[in-house]
């Protein structure tokens, strides 16, 4: 499949849950926080490390130290398991290169819950890049 450009929904929410994460790579790429911010719900967690969750302005600025590595994420979804307005997606994700302190590498296996909102667009409610470590 080729593109030519951004389309019309860029930078939106999904109406695929499975495009999600593939959007919010995108978004993160662009070192764009607004843009990774539309993507969450307002009551929306990250969870920092197994036991650590984090909401609100902790969530954002959990998520601003991510972007200030100044490089880039690769995501792959592995599954998406949509049970009405609710979906659980898995992808396994990648942070690699030389960042502000040296070399830095944090890939994992995350799992994350979604909610389709009224408008049918999808948004993080639970962002866990920890996945299943303990």
């Amino acid at each position: 499949m080729t593109t030519t450009g951004p389309g019309p929904d860029a930078g939106l929410p999904p109406t695929d849950p499975a495009q999600l994460p593939l959007v919010f790579a995108a978004a993160f790429n662009a070192g764009d926080a607004q843009a990774v911010e539309r993507l969450f719900e307002p009551g929306a967690v990250f969870v920092n490390a197994p036991g650590e969750v984090v909401t609100g302005d902790e969530r954002r600025a959990a998520t601003g130290r991510f972007l200030a590595f100044g490089l880039p994420i690769r995501i792959e979804v592995r599954q998406c398991y949509v049970a009405g307005d609710l979906a659980l997606l898995i992808g396994d994700y990648l942070i690699e290169g030389e960042g502000p302190d040296g070399p830095l590498r944090d890939e994992g296996t995350a799992t994350d819950v979604a909610r389709r909102g009224a408008d049918g667009r999808w948004r993080y409610a639970i962002d866990n890049p920890p996945g299943t470590a303990r």
